[in-house]
């Protein structure tokens, strides 16, 4: 197996997960209690990388961050390299297309909390972030483990999107899924069933403890069910 490739993969997949966590949970929370025809418009924004295949949003991620991009002049100028083909190039990307598999069980978590405990709370005395820290969270509790579990999950197995932004760079953006496609295309099979194989026990093992964790998370992607 490529340890190189599967440690980019799993350094990948964590800070995705973690960027996902902390800015996810805000536009879930709003997604889930706000209020507005704007609401509908983020939804299928975030629900966007579901059905648009990723070749087709890596080649716009490709656009928007490169050196002709305000984006990418911008990253240019502050830091004297370019972002595609990087490792925070491929971490941007992976963070847009993983965005969904973050925010839906969020949102499903936050909906599915009685408002009449908020309303107690706030009837109590409770703030709006004490609310939030002291009810909501330990409510939404399975949300948030399904939420990172399925960000790192997907963020691992990803191809099309690596391919097009992070490229095949050893060490750098080269991952498990870009690794077993060079093995395949270099006709090492047994190599490539290996690693293959280990992606498979691993989605597996994660389904089935999303499963046990929340029976309803496939609910809202109805293409899903």
């Amino acid at each position: 197996m490529d340890w190189t490739a599967i440690g980019v993969s799993l350094r990948l997949a964590f800070w995705t997960t973690v960027i996902l966590l902390v800015f996810g949970t805000p536009l879930a929370y709003w997604l889930a209690f706000g209020r507005g025809w704007g609401r509908s418009l983020v939804e299928a924004v975030v629900a966007l990388p579901l059905v648009l295949p990723p070749t087709v949003l890596g080649f716009y991620i490709l656009m928007a961050t490169g050196p002709r991009s305000p984006i990418g002049r911008l990253y240019e100028a502050l830091t004297g390299r370019l972002l595609p083909f990087s490792f925070q190039g491929l971490l941007v990307a992976s963070v847009l297309y993983s965005l969904p598999f973050a925010v839906q069980p969020l949102v499903t978590a936050f909906r599915g909390i009685d408002r009449r405990l908020l309303e107690a709370a706030w009837c109590l005395g409770s703030g709006p972030l004490a609310t939030f820290f002291r009810v909501i969270v330990p409510l939404a509790g399975p949300g948030f483990l399904t939420a990172g579990i399925l960000s790192f999950a997907h963020t691992v197995g990803e191809f099309g999107v690596v391919l097009m932004v992070g490229g095949n760079l050893p060490g750098v953006t080269r991952t498990v899924s870009i690794a077993i496609y060079d093995e395949v295309q270099a006709l090492n099979y047994a190599a490539a069933g290996r690693t293959a194989l280990a992606l498979l026990v691993f989605c597996f093992v994660v389904l089935t403890v999303v499963y046990s964790l929340r029976r309803d998370v496939w609910a809202v992607w109805p293409m899903k069910s």
